[in-house]
């Protein structure tokens, strides 16, 4: 044994390898391999219990909801009445309980309802069938199976019943097929489908009690966080990015370590692939009770229009954090100009979109928002007008580039902010938040605006060479029509 090297020699003398000696290296890496994959496991375990406590309470509630059902194989008035149908309870609870309160009782009023008219309708092509006699009833029965799921299929490819009621076409499909064309006689395909629709609603029942009083996810509720933490995230990443942009300038273009500050700047990219999940929750919320500060009827589609216009500024706040790794240098005559409103208009534009994610969390009217987003407009109206008088000497047109883009940016970001506001005050007011019936909404109060006397409001910089007097100018306003209708179109024009 080669014990300096940490090799094992697994020769003998005479150079043969003994058979035990490849089993124990064998074992050895097995084990080894399975320790590991044991703990990558329990990691993975830990990691999501901890991200989010309720899976592991969803996970007991369905083990509890099946394990109760599934006692009804063993109560003798119960099963002597149902029969083998009682497994469709247990069915049930397997395919109808899922994480959210809205999600289960979307799923238990789909197959319950589906069940019913499907047995119902079933039960009727069958008697029609058996007055064709036995030679006309397979082609009856095929006939009304044919009509009724290709009817039904084809329903599915409507938006709206898509995405309400998918599964319950599925199961109607389903169920017809199979009562219509069972070989019973009529007498006992009518029990057969009471049976079945008495157990799927004895299960869907159970998932629906369980679900609602036993530690509820209401999908409203994670609706209104994802909504107010997603315009909290934008605010967060205005409010690093004027300081962290101009010190990387002055740090050549060496941005800050700091997990915090990281944190800020990259937390916008999890708004842009939020629409799945946002029209998910607001399906699911649709089927809730009442809960909460979430009445009857909550205007659930208004979160979905400011998720759609938070999702637009996120985009153009990703142009934004583009500009501040570029390590191209700009004037530093040019920068002390735009600088300062630069950075006014991004720390008040995120105090905005702070004040108005505490508004929405909080439920109440957001009546501090106007004072910052009045701030931001201000401040881009002043920078315009020194960008309008400024005069640089010996300037490289092409180095301006960056700091106009980052201008016309947060320009743009402030007109989409306004739209946010609009589509909250809208939220507030149809939501009936604190405040809301008191305050004036914005059909009442108009918001600050953007100064657009002209459709397009055009900054000159003149600037000059050693060699020949060169004038150029940069537009670093953007479209109002562009702003309202979501286009992004290159404002920039050499």
């Amino acid at each position: 044994m080669d014990i300096e090297s940490g090799n094992i020699d697994l020769k003998s003398n005479n150079g043969a390898v003994p058979k035990h000696g490849f089993l124990l290296c064998w074992f050895k890496a097995l084990f080894m391999k399975l320790k590991k994959n044991v703990a990558e496991f329990a990691n993975k375990v830990k990691m999501i219990g901890k991200d989010d406590p309720r899976r592991i309470t969803h996970s007991i509630k369905v083990g509890i909801t099946l394990a109760l059902v599934s006692l009804l194989y063993y109560f003798s008035p119960v099963y002597g009445g149902f029969g083998s149908s009682t497994m469709w309870a247990i069915l049930t609870v397997v395919v109808v309980f899922e994480f959210s309160v809205g999600a289960t009782l979307g799923k238990g009023l789909n197959r319950a309802i589906a069940t019913f008219l499907a047995g119902a309708l079933g039960v009727g092509a069958h008697h029609l069938a058996t007055l064709a006699g036995k030679e006309g009833e397979p082609i009856l029965l095929g006939l009304f199976v044919f009509l009724l799921a290709a009817v039904a299929s084809f329903s599915r490819f409507f938006p709206g019943i898509k995405a309400r009621y998918d599964y319950g076409v599925l199961i109607f499909i389903l169920t017809f097929s199979l009562v219509s064309v069972s070989g019973y006689r009529e007498d006992k395909i009518i029990r057969l489908a009471l049976h079945r629709f008495s157990t799927i609603i004895i299960g869907g029942l159970s998932c629906v009690v369980i679900s609602i009083f036993v530690f509820p996810v209401w999908a409203g509720e994670d609706l209104h966080k994802l909504i107010f933490t997603n315009i909290e995230k934008l605010g967060d990443f205005l409010q690093t990015f004027g300081g962290e942009y101009f010190e990387n300038f002055e740090k050549d273009g060496v941005p800050k370590d700091d997990k915090k500050t990281l944190l800020h700047l990259n937390g916008y990219k999890t708004i842009l692939n939020s629409k799945t999940a946002e029209e998910s929750f607001a399906n699911f919320a649709s089927w809730e009770p009442p809960n909460g500060g979430f009445g009857y009827r909550h205007p659930w589609k208004q979160y979905l229009k400011i998720g759609m216009l938070t999702r637009q500024c996120a985009y153009r706040i990703e142009s934004l954090s583009n500009c501040i790794n570029n390590s191209q240098v700009q004037p530093l005559e040019f920068k002390k100009i735009v600088q300062k409103g630069c950075m006014e208009m991004s720390i008040e534009s995120g105090k905005a979109l702070k004040e108005l994610s505490i508004a929405v969390k909080t439920m109440r009217h957001p009546d501090s928002v106007f004072t910052h987003l009045k701030n931001s407009i201000s401040a881009a109206d002043n920078l315009k007008s020194s960008l309008r008088t400024a005069k640089m000497e010996n300037t490289n047109i092409f180095e301006l580039i960056p700091a106009a883009k980052v201008t016309t940016l947060l320009i743009e970001i402030i007109g989409c902010i306004s739209n946010i506001v609009d589509s909250v005050n809208e939220l507030s007011r149809l939501a009936k938040f604190k405040g809301a019936e008191t305050t004036a909404t914005s059909v009442d109060k108009p918001k600050p605006q953007l100064h657009h006397e002209e459709t397009l409001n055009s900054v000159t910089v003149e600037t000059s060479s050693h060699d020949n007097a060169t004038h150029a100018i940069i537009t670093v306003c953007a479209l109002s029509t562009a702003l309202e209708s979501g286009i992004l179109e290159d404002p920039l024009i050499l």
